[in-house]
């Protein structure tokens, strides 16, 4: 039992360090000309960044990520308290909940980007790996969410 908890825990802080990452890197957008990401567009001809003020799009993309960090955090916090708390035989499904939301809001906000991409930069900009890491983060926040809601404590 001990090894099953220590690696839904791994799968958790994965899925919560990819997130992370996923949200804080400029690296959503790739090319020659710079980078760009949820927050700033940084440019390689001249040492600056600009804001990502494009539109509202963009603020719910930030949004939803924003989210996915806090209700993947809230959720190992809550499942370290129903650790501790939860009658034996009890399942951890708020636990579960709050992670299947982080996954819920990490896929949407990279479907808004990915469908709002082509509209806001050029063709020679390709997808970095940040956005490749939103993505991973979405099936391992949604598996170990599944796990959490099916997990029962030992009797």
């Amino acid at each position: 039992m001990l090894i099953l908890l220590l690696g839904i825990i791994f799968l958790h802080i994965s899925a919560l360090v990819l997130l992370f990452v996923s949200t804080t890197v400029s690296v959503w957008t790739t090319g020659t000309m710079g980078t760009s990401d949820l927050w700033l567009n940084c440019s390689t001809d001249s040492i600056r960044c600009d804001g990502a003020s494009t539109g509202v799009w963009i603020q719910v993309v930030q949004a939803l990520m924003i989210l996915s960090i806090i209700f993947s955090f809230l959720s190992l916090l809550l499942f370290f308290c129903q650790l501790f708390t939860l009658p034996k035989g009890g399942r951890f499904i708020p636990t579960g909940i709050f992670q299947i939301l982080a996954s819920l809001f990490v896929m949407s906000g990279a479907i808004i980007y990915t469908l709002m991409h082509p509209d806001w930069v050029s063709d020679e900009y390709s997808f970095g790996y940040a956005y490749i890491l939103a993505w991973v983060a979405f099936p391992l926040a949604l598996i170990s969410g599944l796990i959490y809601a099916v997990l029962r404590k030992r009797e």
